[in-house]
């Protein structure tokens, strides 16, 4: 599904990725855990095109996307639920949720609008809401169902449960699971290492803009040396 190979991202003369190698296979919930300022998401808007790699090359599929635009992958079926959300705070839900599908056909986005209601019932409660009045759980729910709206083969996640009450939180990792379910691959970054390492198929463990480990999320959860350098044991 997604193949990163060698990829070196730079700002300026500072290499904030550094030859990285990574896979997603399809079907898969991989992980991305590490320290503040190890890369998690220099790596992520690598993929999605909103940095473009000094070096290696980037595969979505069978296809080399390496320096695609944004908006031709969110085509090809990449979406980023990016970190801090970035919902536009002066729309209503439906608007920002049709902004999210606007790759997809009318009619297509008729039902998806309806999916999202279902899915994502306190949505539904304020479908006609400026979003910048929403809590900072329903904004991250309204940021995830605008990534859904163009569905995406592959759905990436920067830091979904940060900032969020624990009830939330669970709220999060169980959306994780169930998107799962529903057959869509996700590549997700998060600052609770432990709680991604126990839904993630695999995970990698970024430092100073490196993959220095990887494995299963059961092996990594025992590997107690890994979380050494995380503040509370978390990750982020």
């Amino acid at each position: 599904m997604l193949q990163l190979a060698g990829v070196t991202t730079k700002y300026g003369a500072i290499s904030a990725l550094r030859d990285v190698t990574l896979t997603v296979n399809a079907g898969e919930v991989v992980g991305l855990i590490g320290p503040n300022g190890a890369g998690k998401t220099t790596l992520l808007n690598t993929v999605a095109g909103l940095l473009q790699p000094s070096d290696g090359s980037v595969k979505l599929g069978a296809e080399d996307v390496t320096g695609t635009e944004p908006e031709n992958l969110l085509r090809r079926g990449l979406a980023l639920v990016p970190e801090h959300r970035r919902i536009f705070v002066d729309l209503t839900v439906e608007e920002n949720l049709r902004i999210g599908g606007a790759t997809v056909s009318g009619d297509e986005r008729g039902r998806l609008l309806n999916d999202m209601q279902e899915q994502f019932p306190v949505l539904r409660s304020k479908w006609l809401t400026r979003a910048g009045y929403l809590s900072g759980g329903e904004a991250q729910q309204l940021a995830i169902a605008r990534a859904l709206m163009a569905k995406p083969k592959l759905l990436m996640m920067d830091e979904p449960s940060l900032g969020l009450a624990p009830i939330l939180v669970d709220m999060v990792f169980d959306l994780i699971s169930s998107l799962r379910n529903d057959g869509v691959t996700l590549l997700v970054v998060e600052q609770n290492a432990r709680r991604m390492l126990e839904i993630a198929d695999r995970a990698y463990v970024m430092r100073s803009g490196q993959i220095v480990s990887e494995g299963s999320g059961e092996e990594l959860l025992e590997r107690s040396d890994l979380f050494e350098s995380f503040v509370g044991g978390g990750a982020t």
